[in-house]
């Protein structure tokens, strides 16, 4: 992973975080995005930087703005001049019983599991081709076995998963 750049979305917290951290010990760059979490992401940089100057930069986006997305993949390849993988790690993760569903939850819920990737795996494709690289989509057990009190999500992680497959087929 020497010299690659890879943006994570969601790279804050929890899983986002240890991501960064492994490939950032790996020897890449990484873009460690977020929407709210900023003093966790400003922590993280600064502690990648610390190891490494110059080796991470940080990204604020709504993933459910879709303007925002070929602009964070702007703001990627503008500064470290290469992208090399993009792992869609963002993810909102709420209870949604049937009836109890409404369109700001399925903004929501598909919007961060499943159409912020499409759109930024279509907005990083050209540069991933350049470099030969990677997307890399974080799913779930619930994607294939739905979790009670959660279709809504379940849903968007399906859908994720097979997004996923059809990528791979297209790019």
């Amino acid at each position: 992973m020497i010299g690659k750049t890879v943006l994570i979305t969601g790279a804050a917290k929890r899983v986002g975080r240890s991501i960064a951290h492994e490939l950032h010990a790996g020897g890449a760059n990484v873009v460690v995005h977020y929407r709210a979490a900023a003093d966790a992401a400003k922590s993280l940089v600064a502690e990648l930087q610390a190891i490494r100057r110059d080796s991470a930069l940080i990204v604020q986006a709504d993933l459910l703005d879709t303007a925002a997305l070929d602009q964070l993949i702007s703001v990627t390849v503008t500064h470290f001049g290469r992208l090399d993988a993009l792992v869609n790690n963002a993810s909102t993760f709420f209870a949604t019983p049937i009836g109890q569903i409404d369109e700001a939850t399925w903004l929501d819920l598909v919007g961060s599991n499943f159409k912020a990737p499409l759109f930024l795996s279509q907005a990083a494709a050209p540069f991933l081709r350049q470099t030969r690289g990677n997307i890399v989509n974080i799913v779930d057990i619930h994607g294939e076995r739905p979790l009670a009190g959660y279709p809504l999500y379940c849903a968007a992680k399906a859908a994720l998963v097979g997004l996923t497959r059809a990528l791979a087929v297209e790019l």
